[in-house]
């Protein structure tokens, strides 16, 4: 029954954004029923969420009271205190360390004296006293001196990010930061990447007033699995020169901007790419 005093107004969204998040939610559906998370954990965590964010929304420039909270979402007030005591205990994974081990690559294939003539990152003396200044201890140490750099690498081992070469060198596997083995590093990157992406597209629906942000894509169909192959590489290579010239444009900026006390935003650029059997896939035909 609806809290006394606490009016709960229906309200009917546009059949066009039920219809576009009832397509977004099914892989999503897909991944969590892969990870026997079954709808009932989903509510639950679908609750925590929207209190969350609607904390962060307050009316007219007053703090978000559960009243107000429980008016807003449709909760119920008395769920509204313990969701929030979750929301303040919760855990938001490996962030740190992800983040710490993006920046290194990040330098790492951004910097013109860590690439060769094509632009690849150069394998990297593991040893400061071997390398010097071209070594991978002295790049990690020129991001954080506050974790020693064989922790990083033992890390990178662990995921696949890296190997060390009979020289005594290390070598970078992948071209950013995308573990091949490390299962919650894997998981961080979805949720900031997804959130991110979905954030440009809720900013474009939701601030007539503003610059859209950026967010394309490009869709072709009726193609063949060899074609598809073939597009999915070619796309790799441009995606590995865009990322590349952006990630050397935005540590120019960053910078620049080290010692200006506005600096306090971030960017987000990124690319997909996604091949699918259009039979096996129901719904999703445009």
């Amino acid at each position: 029954m609806p809290e006394p005093g606490v009016a709960h107004i229906p309200v009917c969204p546009p059949s066009s954004l039920t219809a576009a998040v009832r397509r977004l939610l099914r892989p999503l559906v897909k991944l969590l029923l892969h990870y026997s998370v079954q709808y009932p954990a989903l509510t639950n965590l679908l609750k925590q969420t929207y209190v969350e964010v609607a904390t962060t929304m307050p009316i007219e420039g007053k703090a978000q009271t559960d009243s107000r909270l429980s008016l807003l979402t449709g909760i119920h007030r008395l769920d509204i205190k313990r969701l929030r005591n979750e929301i303040a205990c919760g855990d938001e994974g490996p962030s740190m360390s992800v983040s710490l081990g993006a920046q290194i690559v990040a330098r790492w294939t951004a910097n013109v004296e860590y690439l060769d003539k094509k632009g690849r990152p150069l394998p990297l003396h593991r040893l400061e006293s071997v390398g010097g200044l071209m070594s991978f201890e002295s790049l990690v140490r020129s991001v954080s001196k506050d974790i020693r750099p064989r922790v990083v690498l033992d890390e990178w081992l662990r995921l696949g990010v890296a190997r060390v070469d009979s020289l005594d060198r290390v070598e970078l596997i992948t071209d950013a930061f995308v573990p091949t083995h490390g299962l919650n590093e894997k998981m961080f990157y979805l949720g900031k990447n997804v959130h991110d992406h979905l954030g440009a597209c809720a900013h474009n629906l939701t601030r007539p007033d503003a610059p859209p942000l950026l967010e394309r894509s490009v869709y072709y169909d009726h193609l063949s699995k060899d074609s598809t192959l073939i597009l999915s590489g070619y796309a790799r290579q441009l995606s590995s020169h865009a990322m590349q010239a952006l990630s050397q444009k935005a540590m120019e900026l960053q910078e620049h901007d080290h010692q200006d006390a506005d600096a306090r935003y971030r960017v987000t650029y990124g690319q997909y790419f996604y091949q699918a059997n259009e039979l096996e896939e129901p719904g999703t035909q445009s």
